[in-house]
């Protein structure tokens, strides 16, 4: 039983060595490049020296159609035969 009792808290301490496996930082060029732009956003580096504006009535056209998205109900069950369908190529 003791052989068992240590084996056990042996496993439990060599646990956490498994998660020093995975090498840290991105693991592709795409996900680099998006922590970049990330990095660039949070740190305010490629901000346009122009502040971008909107006039009225692009302000009232992006308002009527925010409030557009209202009219329509939102259905009390999904039902899945309402959509259409995927044909898949065998």
């Amino acid at each position: 039983m003791n052989t068992l009792k240590g084996l056990c808290c042996l496993t439990l301490l060599c646990l956490p060595l498994g998660a020093h496996a995975i090498d840290a930082g991105p693991a592709s060029a795409q996900q680099q490049e998006t922590e970049g732009w990330l990095l660039l956003q949070s740190r305010n580096k490629a901000a346009s020296p122009t502040p971008q504006t909107a006039t009225a009535t692009e302000r009232e056209l992006a308002m009527q159609r925010w409030l557009k998205k209202y009219k329509y109900e939102i259905p009390d069950f999904y039902d899945p035969d309402a959509g259409g369908k995927i044909e898949t190529k065998n």
